[in-house]
């Protein structure tokens, strides 16, 4: 099936420009582009959309919603992708989710972690994970965040727990900026967390933060992963397709 022909052009010139900000984002904070990895969301997107992505040459597509993700990565499944589940994550899904993702950006508790590794190794999989840490400062010590997201004091341990299952590898962390305040100041407190479970699993060198809105801030804070839906495919709109 051939693709939209403005589709594609309106796809392909919102990524030039997306990857046009993380360059200019990386020379400022005199980092190298090539270590900063896109994930394009396409959550609310069809899988054509996705199909347009992989022609262009980006193959790490992420998702929020397992409704969403399960049936688009099956009907994308002749595809080179890497899938990244992002979205908060229900126990009950764990199943569903370690049959097609290649990594789960939001795990978030030890209960999560070990369905998640049972289930990967009930089939035969490999998953990788990353600590999903809170940066909401009004959260109390020991509360999920409101999306999602462990106390940092307890991100050391939780990644203790994926690093000791044998399915699951630990790729690192992941966040979400809070709604309000400076994203620098948040995406500095997701590094410093970093670094401590960088110093005991030298292997888990993932940092998952920035969105369309505040990439600069995220690459300026040592982030390896962005997170662009919008950025790269427009205002949500419905699925279709």
């Amino acid at each position: 099936m051939s693709h939209d022909p403005a589709r594609v052009e309106r796809i392909k010139e919102n990524l030039a420009a997306a990857r046009a900000r993380i360059e200019a984002a990386c020379h400022k904070a005199d980092r190298d582009p090539a270590e900063v990895s896109l994930i394009a969301v396409t959550k609310t997107r069809p899988a054509e959309d996705v199909r347009i992505l992989a022609s262009l040459g980006l193959s790490d597509v992420g998702e929020n919603r397992d409704q969403e993700a399960a049936p688009k990565a099956a009907a994308t499944a002749d595809l080179d992708l890497t899938w990244h589940f992002i979205g908060q994550l229900q126990t009950n899904k764990a199943k569903s989710v370690a049959a097609y993702a290649d990594v789960v950006h939001s795990v978030d508790r030890a209960r999560l972690a070990r369905a998640l590794g049972d289930r990967a190794a009930a089939a035969e999989r490999r998953l990788t994970c990353l600590v999903q840490v809170n940066l909401d400062d009004d959260s109390q010590a020991g509360v999920l965040g409101p999306r999602g997201g462990v106390d940092p004091a307890d991100a050391v341990e939780l990644a203790a727990r994926i690093d000791g299952h044998e399915a699951l590898e630990l790729g690192g962390v992941m966040a979400v900026a809070p709604r309000e305040g400076d994203p620098y100041a948040a995406f500095g407190r997701l590094y410093e967390v970093a670094c401590l479970i960088r110093d005991r699993y030298p292997r888990a060198t993932m940092v998952s933060a920035g969105m369309s809105g505040d990439l600069e801030a995220a690459i300026e804070r040592g982030a390896t992963h962005l997170r662009l839906g919008a950025a790269l495919l427009g205002d949500r709109g419905p699925i279709v397709g």
